[in-house]
């Protein structure tokens, strides 16, 4: 099997389509189409079953997809050693992260690590907690941000930090004229109990975070049911809809403290106070490059791991 072939044949697989995958790959769809008949003719078998629409692997076509990957995968590993020899003056670096990891913690991350590795290319991959969770799995990230738990027979972890979920209020909610709570004040919020707030609608984040499951685990040991008003992938979509007046929603403080929206909901502390653990998450049997290991040590230094969010450290603070 040659490199060239095996990306052609990966490519053409992921697209479903000789001429999307032509695109992609920056080559005439014919020249495509031949390397692959020559790769048939030379396995004896077709790769593709070219009478389908979308295009769809034969039996042997996913057997050669499987044992791609890993030759890639083992190439891929292979070039991360070399860029470790030679002193992280090169190579790349592929982390996974939500959005919202993104845009409030890695931001001020990333800036101090380009300069000190100026030559390492960083490659972000942004993706729901369980997919990102996947993608240090195959091998498609380095690492990937995640929470746990997580599943100890497949992953080797590190701790960030913890972080408490706050229930987020509309300000006109009953409960935030009562306690005369300010929108946008998350200090010392007052505690109450989920089961006050069983008759407001929530906004929910989709099945794909692990906030989901949470929440539905919440609300079961406070023995209610309750009312969905929509469900949304982002975090700042649901603390801006708070804000507004449509509903109540769980986030973590770590987003509340760094946000910054023009309307903001009320904040308020559940008792029993549900906190959640951020990790970095990386598969056991691959090999962690020393670029990681950095990156890593320095989210490590910069994180509280006793506390939440980033820390306020004078040298931190000088570095961002």
């Amino acid at each position: 099997m040659e490199y060239h072939q095996l990306k052609y044949v990966l490519k053409v697989a992921e697209e479903k389509s000789f001429s999307l995958a032509a695109k992609k790959l920056y080559i005439s769809q014919p020249s495509l189409s031949q390397v692959i008949l020559k790769l048939e003719e030379k396995i004896g078998f077709p790769l593709f079953d070219r009478s389908s629409t979308p295009l769809k692997l034969t039996d042997i076509g996913e057997l050669y997809i499987e044992t791609a990957k890993k030759i890639l995968d083992l190439s891929d590993q292979f070039t991360k050693m070399v860029d470790d020899v030679a002193n992280l003056r090169r190579g790349h670096l592929t982390i996974g992260s939500s959005p919202f990891r993104n845009t409030y913690l890695l931001s001020q991350i990333i800036p101090i690590f380009k300069q000190r590795f100026p030559g390492l290319e960083l490659i972000l991959k942004e993706d729901t907690t369980h997919r990102l969770e996947e993608l240090a799995l195959n091998g498609q990230t380095d690492f990937s941000i995640s929470l746990l738990p997580i599943n100890t027979k497949l992953f080797d972890y590190e701790e960030l930090f913890q972080e408490e979920l706050l229930l987020a209020l509309p300000p006109n909610h009953p409960l935030c004229i009562k306690f005369q709570r300010q929108p946008g004040d998350y200090l010392n919020p007052p505690q109450i109990k989920l089961q006050d707030v069983r008759e407001t609608p929530f906004i929910l984040m989709d099945k794909g975070q692990k906030l989901h499951n949470v929440f539905f685990d919440l609300c079961n040991k406070a023995e209610f049911k309750p009312r969905i008003l929509l469900e949304t992938q982002s975090m700042n979509a649901a603390q801006a809809l708070v804000g507004a007046g449509m509903g109540a929603a769980l986030l973590p403080d770590t987003l509340i403290r760094a946000s910054n929206i023009s309307k903001n909901p009320c904040y308020f502390s559940l008792c029993p106070m549900p906190l959640r653990t951020v990790i970095v998450a990386y598969c056991k049997s691959r090999y962690l490059s020393k670029a990681a290991v950095e990156f890593i040590n320095l989210m490590k230094q910069s994180f509280s791991v006793k506390g939440t969010g980033l820390s306020t450290s004078p040298s931190f603070m000088e570095n961002t």
